[in-house]
């Protein structure tokens, strides 16, 4: 089930939301793969329309590279491991939780947005809050079952949405995965909140999540318009 719901969410991603253009203040200033294209002489078989498209796609990278250079990705948060997951739109976090406890932890890059009032001087406007979602799979030992929690991430704090029990290679065709989080009784979701975050999964991580999030979206774009590039070079 879990395979299913992370391809399910993968899919409710396919389109990124992009930053507007931002100053480095707002980012670290090393460059991860940072190249130089002002010398590169134009092939001289392309036609004017591709020659175009090229010099388009050089000073949008280097513009990127520039005024919000990406960091190399982080690889460990607090007792979690981060693998980075190249080209895709998934990062897989794992940690351990006492000797017999494993916690597994897959999030979406920004697969949608809400819009909410700005405060202060600019209380016209609206400001455009980032949403990702974590599937939180945490197993005990060797044994055949699974808790698995759905969770939004803000950009500030972090939502159960749905709890479940997995049997491993047992589990029936529909499944009753019981009934939204919300719908359970106060005292029981702040128990499983509080069971999450001893475990670590909490608002802090959603935190570093959005971070990393921002980091790998700017690797991500230069690389699809780095390999655009080389296609239209051939």
């Amino acid at each position: 089930m879990a395979s299913s719901l992370i391809r399910t969410l993968q899919r409710a991603s396919t389109s990124l939301i992009r930053t507007p253009r931002v100053s480095s203040a707002c980012f670290a200033t090393s460059r991860v793969g940072a190249r130089t294209y002002a010398a590169e002489p134009e092939p001289a078989t392309k036609s004017p329309f591709d020659s175009n498209i090229i010099r388009i796609l050089r000073n949008e990278i280097e513009y990127q590279e520039e005024y919000a250079p990406p960091h190399q990705p982080e690889t460990q948060f607090n007792s979690f491991t981060v693998e980075e997951r190249r080209g895709e739109q998934v990062v897989t976090i794992k940690g351990k939780f006492g000797e017999f406890e494993d916690v597994k932890i897959e999030a979406t890059m920004f697969d949608w947005c809400e819009h909410v009032p700005a405060c202060g001087d600019d209380s016209s406007g609206v400001n455009m809050r980032l949403h990702l979602s974590l599937i939180v799979d945490i197993a005990k030992g060797d044994g055949d079952s699974e808790l698995e929690f759905v969770c939004s991430a803000w950009p500030d704090c972090l939502n159960v949405e749905k709890v479940y029990m997995l049997r491993r290679g047992r589990m029936a065709a529909r499944p009753y995965v019981g009934p939204d989080f919300r719908d359970l009784k106060a005292k029981v979701q702040e128990k499983f909140y509080e069971y999450l975050d001893v475990r670590g999964v909490n608002n802090e991580l959603a935190v570093f999540l959005h971070e990393y999030m921002m980091n790998k979206d700017r690797i991500e774009l230069l690389r699809w318009m780095d390999s655009l590039k080389s296609f239209m070079e051939r």
